[in-house]
């Protein structure tokens, strides 16, 4: 929604202006099919040119988040939070190879099943298990496993930086594949340059069209959607960085609810439930493994 608002702005500002100035339409309608097919394929060249194959399919998925409502709300970070309350409890009341059985198959587990937002999410799911599972071969220490969590993490957010940066590579790049459309413009404006002065005028107009729209895509639309992909990943990444503190809090050996608490503090204050709402969200849960 945000995407679609703030271009409608962008659009409507500049070409409003534009008009009220007593600029010419027209000459921007008859330019732009053919400097949006220099710039795009130049820029869409550039972007398959510049990047593996995995981050072109994933800048591609990243685009659609901008369409999308935000993946994580406060009521998905409750749930999340009765989820690893529900697993800390269960391992503290019936040692950890009570959980062996859910962590295997998570997708079976009577446990993990009643948190289905939790479950669809299969790289949360993949961390939690994963990480469990090393705790009930012995690997218990908190700070080796904090080190090779953050290992994860770091390759999770290389993956990410891959993606802003391939979008923000294109938003610096538009003002000089605009100049690159305006050039060859202005050669073909060379080479009418017998015709009469209003012919010419609108050939120079034509021209300038790929320098005014490679900086306008640049800066009001390009640019700024990858600052938003930015922003979006980051708040997803906090989803399993709570996962990660509520670990880590539990092999400290805290209770479930202060490993719980602790990792509630880890997340976004927009999204973060209050201590009273997760006290009460815990409070209403059935017995671990009933």
């Amino acid at each position: 929604m945000n995407l679609i608002i703030g271009i409608l702005v962008v659009v409507a500002c500049t070409i409003g202006g534009y008009m009220l100035e007593g600029g010419h339409l027209e000459v921007l309608l008859e330019a732009a099919p053919l400097e949006i097919l220099i710039m795009g394929g130049t820029a869409a060249g550039g972007f398959v040119i510049g990047n593996p194959g995995i981050v072109i399919r994933r800048t591609g998925k990243a685009l659609g988040l901008l369409l999308k409502k935000p993946k994580y709300t406060k009521q998905s970070y409750i749930e999340l939070l009765c989820m690893m309350y529900q697993v800390f409890k269960l391992a503290k009341t019936k040692g950890l190879l009570a959980l062996e059985q859910h962590i295997e198959n998570p997708e079976q587990s009577s446990l993990f099943t009643q948190f289905p937002g939790f479950l669809h999410n299969h790289h949360a799911v993949s961390f939690l298990c994963d990480y469990l599972r090393l705790v009930t071969l012995g690997s218990d220490k908190p700070y080796e496993l904090e080190a090779l969590m953050d290992e994860e993490l770091e390759v999770h957010h290389m993956e990410d930086a891959g993606i802003v940066g391939a979008i923000q590579n294109i938003a610096d790049s538009m003002p000089a594949i605009g100049i690159v459309a305006a050039v060859l413009g202005v050669i073909h404006t060379m080479g009418s340059i017998s015709e009469p002065p209003e012919v010419l005028g609108r050939l120079i107009g034509g021209a300038l069209v790929g320098t005014f729209m490679g900086v306008w895509t640049a800066y009001g639309a390009i640019g700024p959607m990858a600052t938003s992909i930015k922003a979006i990943l980051e708040a997803e990444a906090k989803y399993i960085q709570c996962v990660k503190i509520g670990l880590l809090a539990h092999l400290q050996g805290f209770a479930p609810s202060v490993s719980t608490e602790y990792a509630r503090k880890a997340l976004l204050s927009e999204t973060r439930p209050t201590f009273a709402e997760v006290e009460e969200a815990t409070g209403a849960l059935p017995a671990p493994g009933a």
